[in-house]
C-alpha cells in the first residue's frame, strides 16, 4: 500500500505508532508479554551470531551485484533508522503471526511447517519484486530459526534493517532515504 499511495514516511510511521501503542497496552495487562515476544536481552549475542554466518554469504553478493547505486551519505541514516521498521516487521511476522500459528493446537502445524508459512507469507508482502520475495523468504526463514531458538527480536531487527537496506541500496538501486521523503 505504502508503494502505490506513495505515502511512506505517513505509512512507517503510522505503522511504527500503531504498533508501539499495541505493545504497551499489552505490557500494561501483562508484564511477561515483552518477555514473550522477544522484546529482552537475553539471547541477544547468540541470535546474532547466528545471523553472522548468513550475512557474510550474502552481503558479498549484495556488494558485488550488477547495480548503478554508488556510495551515497544518506545510506547511513537509512543503517541508522531502518533496523527499527525491521524490529516492527518481525514483531509482526514472528511474535504475532508465527507464534500464534505455534500456539494454535487446532492447527497443528509443526515448527517447520510455520516456518516455511509465516516466511512465504513475508515473501508474497514484497510483491512485485521478485529478487526481493526470494531474499525476503530466505532471511525469514533464518529468522524465525533463530526466534524459536533464543526468542530475541532485537537482534532479529538489527539484522533484518541492515541486511534489508543493503540488499535494496545496492541490488534494487532502491535509495530508501530519498523514497522515504519524496512527497516532501
Amino acid at each position: 500500500m505504502m508503494d502505490w499511495l506513495e505515502l511512506r514516511v505517513f505509512y512507517i510511521v503510522s505503522a511504527c505508532l500503531f504498533w508501539i501503542v499495541y505493545i504497551l497496552r499489552r505490557y500494561r495487562t501483562n508484564k511477561q508479554i515483552l518477555y514473550n515476544w522477544g522484546f529482552q536481552r537475553s539471547g541477544f549475542k547468540r541470535t546474532f551470531l547466528f545471523g553472522i554466518p548468513v550475512a557474510l554469504l550474502i552481503i558479498p553478493g549484495i556488494l558485488i551485484s550488477e547495480s548503478e547505486s554508488s556510495l551515497s551519505w544518506n545510506l547511513i541514516p537509512v543503517l541508522a533508522l531502518y533496523p527499527f521498521w525491521g524490529l516492527i516487521q518481525q514483531f509482526v511476522m514472528i511474535a504475532i503471526i508465527a507464534g500464534n500459528l505455534g500456539s494454535i493446537t487446532t492447527l497443528k502445524l509443526g515448527q517447520n511447517q510455520v516456518i516455511i508459512l509465516v516466511s512465504f507469507l513475508f515473501a508474497m508482502a514484497h510483491y512485485p519484486s521478485f529478487p526481493l520475495m526470494v531474499f525476503t523468504f530466505i532471511m525469514e526463514v533464518v529468522f524465525i530459526i533463530a526466534w524459536f531458538r533464543w526468542n530475541n527480536l532485537w537482534a532479529l531487527g538489527l539484522l533484518h534493517g541492515w541486511l534489508g537496506a543493503l540488499f535494496l541500496y545496492f541490488v534494487q538501486n532502491r535509495n530508501l532515504w530519498n523514497e522515504l521523503w519524496s512527497i516532501f
